[in-house]
């Protein structure tokens, strides 16, 4: 333990800590915009630096250690100046329309700013320029770049795609997409981890708001909106609202305020996917694994999946065919549930509100038509969209009673909420691959141990005498680990899951910006305590997707089945990237 004292309050702490870190420990926050710790620790903004006594020069404080007896002062006058002069520097090279921009509010530039009481900037104000396609999922504004590489180091250490690298030298720096390649062209993920790392508004994703409120002002069209399992975890953290009261009843209240005329929880559709993939994976322990010599992979994150087509496309037919959750409820209601209800499929406009930047590419797949109406999902909104949309319309959600989600596709389980977990979907997939083989429900907590925050997590069980090795990973750097693992035989499972983003759905590229927190366990254990207290914790026990198959799908599996609720990954092109040639190996 090392004794130091940090703006006059004497601290203790471990002899490898920062002073950055010291000085949080105790209460002190010295202001950041690169450092994240343990991923980018690389002082470039020299907004951090503090001034030690015996020291000339102000030090920065993310990546220098505390030292015994060190004496520290965090905001000295010297300190202060150097500080804000830092900071216009930045301002100068930053496009500083706060009122249009993505993170207003909510960016880390700004409140350092305001802090500091800056309210001009005395050097010439020049932002870059670049241009970027104006299709893409994923939009960079550069002139709004700080160069705090936050993003490049977060899909390189973290995601392992390699994405986003420096380009140019001096004043000219720039961050851009590696190896001259537009993103259009690259091997992206669209997971999103670089938006939700960026500190201020270089990084977004397609906002697709006015496309829904078009929606709703448009009589010949029936708008039904469709909620994830993880968007009830955050929906209420924009909004200064606690995890008891953003609750499912008021984002039901909240649409139909806007004018929605149907709004459904996707959690229906995972109970689905559990029905549809928990078959498919007993059928190929059964009769061979599609033809490949590796484990059956989950289908429900499309992040992992374009990850999967870039990196290891050998391996593209281990993927269950089950499509995901989103996409099985909309080639449901419009295929069958409309015509119930007695709308015309064609007037069907169907939003799904999710936690993933990825899945508005899903969305426009080539293969995700298997309704007739050129798309099955017209459009995704993130998590943050929502809580835009919200204030947008001026909607206090203190005063909203509580709504309940319509039906028949308003019924769902516990096994389904937890899908926005990591390890929620292979959880609730044994639940009820348990019950198929065995006619008897297990436990409903008997698989628990793939639950938690480790990237690479793997458990053993039994089924009816038989021996299961499965594996959870999140974070594709996890993602590639296990995967190499499994390509060299040094790991043998039966069934694995993985999610783009660290900590599953929870921490989804979509979900609302709390910069330099992670909120994914937090959010975890509000979807658990949602499945503890669920009166239904099986999916083949929820009555409307039984009657479902009764009705309509006869059976998982089934030619119907087939036709609506599975997708041919390979159906559609992924960019491939040569120069990662060496990494798939």
């Amino acid at each position: 333990m090392v004794k130091l004292t940090i703006d006059n309050i004497p601290v203790e702490v471990n002899e490898n800590t920062s002073i950055l870190e010291a000085a949080r420990s105790v209460g002190v926050n010295i202001p950041s915009l690169c450092f994240l710790k343990d991923i980018n620790e690389i002082a470039a903004c020299r907004i951090c630096i503090v001034e030690v006594e015996g020291v000339d020069t102000l030090v920065s404080s993310c990546n220098n250690p505390v030292k015994e007896g060190m004496v520290v002062y965090t905001n000295s006058p010297k300190v202060r100046e150097a500080r804000k002069t830092n900071v216009e520097l930045i301002l100068s090279q930053h496009k500083t329309n706060c009122a249009t921009c993505s993170r207003c509010g909510n960016c880390t530039l700004q409140k350092i700013a305001t802090d500091l009481a800056i309210t001009d900037v005395p050097y010439e104000i020049k932002p870059q320029k670049g241009q970027w396609s104006k299709r893409s999922i994923l939009i960079r504004d550069f002139s709004k770049c700080i160069k705090c590489m936050r993003c490049i180091q977060i899909c390189d250490k973290v995601q392992s795609l390699g994405v986003w690298d420096v380009e140019g030298t001096g004043a000219r720096t720039t961050v851009d997409v590696s190896h001259n390649r537009r993103i259009m062209d690259s091997d992206c993920s669209l997971c999103g981890q670089c938006i939700t790392h960026c500190p201020v508004g270089a990084l977004r994703s397609r906002d697709n708001t006015q496309e829904f409120f078009d929606a709703l002002a448009d009589k010949e069209k029936v708008v039904v909106v469709q909620i994830a399992p993880a968007v009830r975890a955050a929906w209420g953290e924009e909004l200064g609202l606690t995890r008891e009261e953003a609750t499912t009843g008021k984002v039901v209240a909240a649409l139909k305020h806007m004018g929605v005329d149907y709004v459904f929880d996707t959690d229906f559709s995972a109970d689905l996917t559990i029905m549809e993939e928990g078959s498919e994976l007993l059928e190929r322990l059964k009769h061979g694994n599609n033809g490949c010599t590796y484990p059956m992979f989950t289908s429900c994150c499309p992040g992992w999946i374009r990850f999967m087509k870039s990196q290891y496309p050998d391996m593209v037919k281990c993927l269950s065919t089950a499509k995901s959750p989103q996409q099985m409820f909309g080639a449901i209601f419009k295929a069958y549930y409309a015509e119930k209800l007695g709308i015309k499929k064609e007037n069907v406009f169907l939003v799904s509100i999710m936690p993933c930047v990825s899945k508005k590419r899903e969305a426009m797949l080539p293969t995700m038509n298997d309704a007739g109406t050129e798309r099955d999902v017209d459009l995704v909104l993130t998590t943050r969209e929502f809580s835009r949309m919200i204030r947008a319309e001026h909607i206090n959600p203190a005063y909203l009673k509580e709504m309940p989600f319509d039906s028949p596709l308003g019924e769902s389980t516990g096994a389904a909420v937890i899908f926005g977990a990591t390890g929620g979907v292979m959880e609730a997939a044994l639940r009820s691959a348990y019950f198929l083989v065995t006619g008897e429900n297990p436990d409903a907590d008997a698989f628990k141990d793939v639950r938690g925050m480790d990237g690479w997590k793997e458990a053993t069980f039994e089924i009816a005498g038989t021996e299961l090795k499965v594996a959870v990973a999140s974070g594709l750097g996890n993602a590639r680990k296990l995967i190499k693992a499994i390509r060299k035989n040094k790991v043998h499972y039966d069934f694995v899951e993985i999610m783009a983003c660290p900590g599953g759905c929870a921490g989804g590229g979509g979900q609302p910006v709390k910069d330099g927190v992670e909120m994914a366990e937090e959010r975890a254990d509000v979807l658990y305590f949602l499945d503890k207290t669920s009166p239904i914790r099986y999916s083949h026990e929820n009555p409307e997707i039984l009657a479902l198959y009764e009705d309509f799908l006869e059976k998982p599996l089934s030619h119907k089945s087939h036709d609506l609720l599975h997708t041919d990954h390979e159906g559609w092109v992924m960019p491939l990237a040569p120069f990662r040639a060496n990494m798939r190996k």
